[in-house]
């Protein structure tokens, strides 16, 4: 396969240029890709999806015949990757599109795959979608009152020393009338949480705002998040982030996650900068404690066997880990599917960006449905009305992006 790389005037707006069929995208602050299109396609499960991946992928690019005149992280081939939760449960989707536009640091840059022959594909014009006309959101596997009820099992079962930390997510269903145009969401979602990673990949969006991993070169960096406090005003917001440093709950849970991901990376970096103190990252609808852990890689691992080593942390499964996967698969009543998976891209090089597939949904453009996510850390001391109101706050990002 031919795989050609230019340089392009830039696209202003990079989501306002998907097609509808099949959109790809990982855009943050208005740079990032998107895709569309389909030169190769991987469904993999088990264990092993990982490196079974790194596989295909390492096959694959034997296969390139790579012209790129730009050479930017980003550019050449790229997969789009979105992982299942759960190895036992799901199947994970890996793509490799057959267009690629992407803008970094003032550089915009298209990417084609053929066979040799077809000419190289022009920027399509920008769009603006079409916003469904109504939408009404159903419990989802539990009711409110039923996933309170769950918290509480997982607090008495913390106390009792079975385990210390576990993350419970419930999901709503939104039922839509008129047109489900993915874009929709995606362009409503990067423009209400510009600062989070907004993605599209076989029709699970979102806007995370949570890195799981970046490798570029030999620098790797990974953000962990937990401990969150909705917003409120400005002068509320400040009290409350004070609120939510001094909160031993929340440092506990924090603490628990950032350990977490640094004796994952250890394995693979040196020199690793973990702060001593997290601070708070505020996103429009929340605040949360943020820690970013940084490392020099010290081996030659992909950035695909960085994300296999971290998937998952205790922000998004609990500690232990096994302990905390078997409530999850116990108390929740759900199937993550790929909710709260490694979410992102990597190229040829073994560079890439994955996410933590949060604040996100499942759409179902055929049945006009969507399945929106949220979950919730529970520790020693958690209440569940408390946690209640986490996840409902968790869920505005979708629930606001879809009219």
């Amino acid at each position: 396969m031919r795989v050609t790389t230019r340089p392009i005037d830039d696209p202003t707006d990079l989501l306002a240029r998907l097609p509808l069929n099949d959109p790809l995208a990982w855009v943050r602050n208005g740079e990032g890709l998107i895709g569309w299109g389909v030169a190769a396609r991987l469904e993999v499960r088990g264990h092993e999806r990982f490196s079974r991946t790194q596989r295909w992928w390492s096959n694959l690019c034997t296969t390139f015949d790579i012209d790129d005149t730009v050479s930017m992280p980003g550019t050449g081939p790229i997969a789009f990757g979105s992982f299942s939760f759960d190895d036992e449960t799901a199947t994970s989707i890996i793509i490799l599109p057959r267009v690629v536009v992407g803008r970094r640091s003032g550089q915009a840059w298209i990417t084609t795959i053929d066979d040799g022959k077809s000419p190289l594909v022009s920027l399509p014009p920008a769009s603006v979608p079409k916003s469904p006309e109504a939408v009404t959101w159903t419990d989802g596997a539990r009711s409110a009152d039923e996933w309170k009820d769950t918290v509480a099992e997982a607090v008495h079962r913390i106390g009792s020393g079975e385990i210390d930390k576990v993350v419970l997510a419930r999901d709503i269903i939104g039922s839509v009338d008129g047109p489900l145009d993915p874009r929709h969401l995606l362009m409503q979602l990067a423009d209400s949480y510009p600062s989070t990673w907004t993605f599209c990949i076989d029709n699970l969006l979102g806007a995370t705002p949570e890195l799981l991993v970046r490798r570029t070169g030999d620098l790797v960096t990974s953000r962990v998040l937990a401990g969150t406090v909705s917003r409120r005003d400005s002068q509320d917001d400040a009290g409350l982030a004070r609120a939510l440093l001094a909160s031993d709950k929340d440092a506990i849970e924090h603490e628990y996650a950032v350990h977490s991901v640094a004796k994952a990376l250890a394995a693979h970096c040196t020199d690793l900068e973990v702060p001593e103190r997290p601070r708070v990252l505020e996103l429009a609808n929340v605040q949360h404690l943020a820690t970013d852990v940084t490392g020099r890689l010290a081996d030659s691992a992909p950035v695909l066997a960085l994300a296999a080593s971290l998937h998952p942390t205790a922000a998004v499964c609990g500690t232990p880990t096994e302990r905390a996967f078997a409530i999850i698969r116990e108390l929740e009543g759900m199937d993550r599917g790929r909710y709260a998976g490694p979410v992102g891209w990597f190229d040829h090089h073994g560079d890439g960006e994955f996410g933590i597939a949060l604040r996100c949904a499942h759409i179902d453009i055929e049945g006009s449905r969507i399945q929106a996510f949220a979950g919730c850390g529970i520790v020693a001391g958690s209440d569940p009305e408390d946690e209640l109101a986490e996840s409902r706050a968790k869920l505005q990002p979708i629930k606001g992006s879809v009219l």
